[in-house]
């Protein structure tokens, strides 16, 4: 029996930084395919030195842009992944044994992430295993979400793998708050104005957010980045609320 087909459908900009290790880590499928909303930086040109094939199409949000990029492969699987992950050896072993044996009934396959962060592994805080479903059968999936959560929805049975996706989230410290900036104005920008009870709910979000992640999640557990993730984490909640409050009494 042949092997099935495989593809590797990829968002990505201004990621010449990142983009390599996945790349690399690729070499086990049968197509790449990058969908690149404008990059200013040397992200295509890298992509296409390596082999990728790259399609341009401007920003539409999340799940939009990540269902165009599955649209664009042509083998019988699509693995869908962000520019900064990679494959581990492990998971593409198994990837590939997995769909040389899939029976017709099954259309996807989840598996854990692990991210590193400040130079750590990170496996508490809630961080890990992070479960995402990404394999699917073509056809069989598409993707939905809003702003800010973006899923893959497959019609018909899911298997869960043990190997993990490796997961470089953020470049350091700054590039997380500017990502948890952009991503409480998105959250406000989409709520409703809220009242002065702002301050209630945001303190005490935050405190339970501090101690859900450093404490019941074990993220102690992980040094340092594990503090600076539970303090991060508790900010970016109150944040939420706080630019929610923000947009009733400043913005009309």
């Amino acid at each position: 029996m042949e092997n099935p087909t495989i593809s590797i459908a990829v968002i990505a900009k201004n990621e010449a930084d990142r983009i390599v290790c996945l790349l690399k880590s690729a070499a086990f499928a049968d197509e790449v395919v990058v969908v690149d909303s404008g990059s200013t930086d040397k992200t295509t040109d890298i992509c296409e030195q390596m082999g990728a094939r790259v399609v341009f199409n401007a920003w539409p949000g999340y799940a939009a842009q990540k269902q165009f990029a599955m649209e664009q492969t042509t083998s019988e699987w699509v693995l869908n992944l962000d520019a900064d992950e990679e494959i581990s050896e492990d998971l593409a072993e198994e990837i590939r044994n997995v769909v040389r044996n899939a029976g017709p009934d099954v259309h996807g396959f989840s598996m854990p992430r692990l991210s590193r962060y400040l130079g750590r592994w990170i496996r508490h805080g809630g961080w890990y295993p992070d479960v995402k479903l990404r394999l699917v059968r073509r056809g069989s999936g598409r993707w939905s979400g809003d702003a800010l959560h973006e899923r893959l929805i497959v019609k018909g049975k899911t298997k869960r793998l043990s190997a993990a996706i490796l997961h470089h989230v953020y470049r350091g410290i700054s590039d997380q708050v500017a990502t948890i900036n952009r991503f409480s104005d998105i959250y406000a920008a989409e709520r409703a104005p809220a009242g002065g009870g702002f301050v209630l709910a945001g303190v005490g979000h935050a405190l339970v957010k501090i101690f859900e992640c450093y404490v019941w999640k074990l993220g102690v557990l992980d040094g340092i980045p594990g503090l600076i993730i539970a303090m991060n984490s508790a900010w970016y909640v109150f944040l939420k609320h706080a630019k929610t409050w923000e947009s009733a009494f400043y913005k009309k």
